[in-house]
């Protein structure tokens, strides 16, 4: 039987929603450096938002093309997320699709719109904490920051873990043209 540690380690994953991949990782740093070094942020585009400039960084996409294929089914990233279904037909679930791909959980969708998963909320100082607001930038930009850094402890402490495709990089992904249907 595994040490109370190693249990433990493995629990806390289960409660986890995204996968600690590389490639997660490396898309979550390589956007929150494009908003830092000023990418046009609009919270309430759904292809400048949190979870479309995160789409955009993944697809290779623009974020006109991410929200004209948000635009044909109802709701923000989170309500898209819940109907997500990749064998649809509906651009959008393409496009989530790759994210998923990445190790995203469906439920990840609101957690970035609203920039409020409790496991990186509680690794956020308390005073940025009290006041973080999703339609800020600076915000988005430590919040993702902040993910990307659990995310790679989490990843560092599955010393039993299979390897996985994740060492790819987000590079890697965009070398392919993406094409979403129209």
């Amino acid at each position: 039987m595994p040490p109370a540690s190693v249990l433990l380690r493995r629990l806390y994953n289960l409660i986890e929603m995204a996968t600690a991949t590389a490639q997660l990782i490396t898309a979550l740093r390589a956007t929150a450096e494009r908003l830092d070094q000023g990418a046009r942020y609009a919270w309430t585009h759904l292809g400048a938002c949190n979870c479309g400039h995160l789409a955009q960084t993944v697809t290779a996409l623009s974020a006109h093309e991410i929200r004209e294929a948000a635009m044909r089914r109802a709701g923000e990233w989170r309500e898209q997320a819940l109907e997500y279904c990749p064998t649809s037909g509906y651009p959008i679930d393409h496009i989530m699709g790759k994210l998923i791909e990445l190790g995203l959980d469906p439920l990840d969708f609101g957690h970035l719109e609203r920039l409020s998963d409790p496991v990186v909320l509680r690794r956020l100082p308390v005073e940025r904490r009290i006041n973080l607001s999703y339609r800020r930038r600076a915000d988005v930009v430590l919040y993702m920051r902040t993910w990307a850094d659990h995310l790679e402890r989490a990843r560092g402490s599955h010393n039993d873990a299979p390897p996985d495709s994740g060492e790819r990089v987000v590079a890697q992904l965009n070398s392919a043209p993406t094409a979403v249907a129209s």
